[in-house]
């Protein structure tokens, strides 16, 4: 079943729930899934498109509950933070730490790299491998960690 079609039934759920932050953040994700198909002139989205797409949603959120928690904003945060968790529920399973770091372990193994001066070869395959698994910000963390 397509993320379009997931995201369709998610939001029949919550129409019925009446649960108005559920439909609202799961009628953004279809907007853009829709746009992505419109900018590809009807194509189907891939899945590697679709999880990128929630990637983005959840990381504009999450800046967003960072500027409206810094203007002590706390009610509008809080809404940009029960979205985030529900646009996360159609993401893959997030790796741990410990997972994280021996995927990237392994990577640096394949590249042969040996220094922070390897970091782009390093981040250029792991953002491919664990696209969806984990976000760029915790894998270049690690990766810099890692290499130094």
């Amino acid at each position: 079943m397509s993320l379009e079609q997931k995201i369709t039934d998610a939001m029949k759920t919550a129409m019925k729930e009446k649960d108005r932050v559920a439909l609202d953040s799961l009628r953004a994700v279809k907007a853009q899934i829709l746009l992505l198909k419109t900018e590809h002139k009807g194509a189907e989205v891939s899945e590697e498109q679709e999880i990128a797409i929630l990637q983005r949603m959840i990381k504009q959120r999450k800046d967003s509950y960072d500027q409206f928690s810094a203007q002590n904003r706390m009610d509008l945060a809080e809404v940009e933070v029960a979205q985030s968790k529900v646009i996360e529920q159609f993401l893959p399973a997030q790796l741990s730490e410990e997972e994280l770091e021996a995927a990237i372990k392994n990577i640096i193994a394949q590249t042969g790299a040996e220094g922070a001066k390897d970091l782009g070869k390093v981040m250029g395959v792991a953002s491919k491998e664990l696209a969806g698994k984990s976000d760029g910000k915790s894998i270049s963390t690690m990766a810099k960690k890692l290499l130094s």
